[in-house]
């Protein structure tokens, strides 16, 4: 049986946000430990011309439910205003992307395949389907945050490891 497209996008996005939503965790639970005021993490950046903590984990939902909502009118454009400036404000943005993935259905997807899709930013467009928007873009963007925001984590010393990365594998039953 081939794989559908909401069982190669849906299952991942659902576990990296809730893997990131734990460095969310974390990275406030630091905080707490180590007497930091929680500006220190949500503001950190691994160099000077990347952008912080929050917008990483705010591209995490972007680029999930963000990507699934642009799918309606066949254009995807990166949500600019400001990310949330504090965790409980990053974890209802997470919790936002969940709810949403959560109300996509197989069907929902399926339908979707070929459908011409665009990615718009400024001037810059690039053209896609619909799937391959998903696959092709989406996907690697929101992995590449959530690892960005994990490796923000680690560079300050936050105690996680792979484990907090890959969140809830789906693990054979029985």
């Amino acid at each position: 049986m081939p794989l559908s497209l909401h069982a190669a996008f849906i299952p991942s996005a659902l576990q990296i946000i809730d893997s990131t939503r734990g460095l969310v965790d974390r990275g406030e639970s630091w905080c707490s430990e180590q007497e930091h005021d929680p500006a220190h993490v949500l503001s950190a950046r691994i160099y000077e011309d990347m952008l912080p903590f929050t917008y990483q984990v705010a591209s995490v939902a972007g680029h999930t439910a963000g990507a699934l909502a642009g799918l309606t009118n066949g254009v995807f454009q990166p949500d600019l205003s400001p990310p949330p400036e504090s965790f409980d404000g990053l974890r209802d943005k997470l919790a936002g992307a969940r709810d949403a993935l959560e109300q996509v259905s197989e069907d929902d997807l399926e339908q979707a395949i070929g459908r011409d899709m665009r990615f718009e930013f400024r001037a810059y467009k690039l053209e896609f389907t619909a799937d391959e928007f998903l696959l092709s873009f989406s996907q690697p963007n929101f992995y590449f945050h959530a690892a960005t925001a994990y490796d923000i984590l680690r560079m300050l010393g936050v105690p996680i490891g792979k484990r907090d990365f890959n969140g809830r594998m789906r693990l054979k039953q029985g």
